[in-house]
């Protein structure tokens, strides 16, 4: 099933809804959506369309927002239906969530196919986050584990398993070893070859807090990163 909302700039984004029972909605966020509007914004959220979808069958309920994507990130996601649910997931979050994994296209090409980024990660005032010594004030240990899909001379497609799920832990670590994520600016990215952030949530892997059911979400990565590592390149794309 999808919903969907319009574009402050045309067009409409389109959400695709994997599963939902009376407890969880797991759906598929398109890129360029927040999860939730920043204080005092009237701009369309991921949490409205989940929200518009609930009260279709439950005019007073609303979503619940439990853990979150980066705007201009895209994959799956979980929301709660209700406040019970959502304290169920908030408090057991790592022990319910048993595989969390990424597809990233990241800048240049990795000497090996495989390897564990092991590093402490923490957050200035302006939301940066920045590998720092083992133990810093603030730092956290950050593990995540990485093989090679495929590249191409300028791009390579990496699947990322998270061991530890802390904030841009993806793009922070691949920016400390000199491969930033491909249209990320902030963290030192040189491209911009398909005009977004190319960081997508695969896969995720979570116990139903009540039913104490497995189940495992899966979102291919959007079809420009396989363009970009066959060497297919796209307007946006810097020089």
């Amino acid at each position: 099933m999808r919903s969907s909302g319009p574009r402050p700039h045309g067009g409409r984004y389109d959400v695709l809804f994997a599963y939902e029972d009376e407890d969880i909605i797991v759906v598929e966020k398109p890129e360029g959506l927040s999860v939730i509007s920043a204080e005092g914004s009237r701009a369309l959220s991921l949490y409205d369309i989940v929200t518009a979808h609930i009260r279709k069958t439950n005019p007073k309920g609303r979503a619940a927002v439990v853990h979150r994507l980066d705007r201009d990130s895209s994959g799956i996601m979980v929301f709660a239906t209700h406040a019970r649910a959502k304290k169920a997931l908030m408090e057991n979050w790592n022990e319910l969530v048993f595989e969390r994994g990424y597809a990233a296209v990241a800048e240049g090409v990795f000497r090996d196919k495989a390897g564990c980024f092991d590093s402490w990660l923490v957050e200035n005032r302006g939301g940066q986050v920045y590998t720092a010594r083992p133990g810093a004030p603030g730092a956290l240990r950050s593990v995540t584990n990485w093989k090679v899909e495929s590249s191409s001379p300028r791009y390579t497609l990496l699947y990322m398993s998270l061991e530890t799920g802390r904030k841009h832990q993806i793009r922070a670590q691949l920016a400390e070893v000199g491969h930033p994520v491909a249209g990320d600016s902030r963290y030192g990215a040189r491209t911009d070859p398909l005009g977004r952030l190319c960081l997508h949530a695969s896969i995720l892997g979570l116990e139903h807090p009540f039913t104490h059911e497995r189940f495992s979400f899966e979102s291919p990565p959007p079809e420009g990163f396989t363009r970009l590592v066959e060497g297919r390149r796209d307007s946006h794309e810097t020089r």
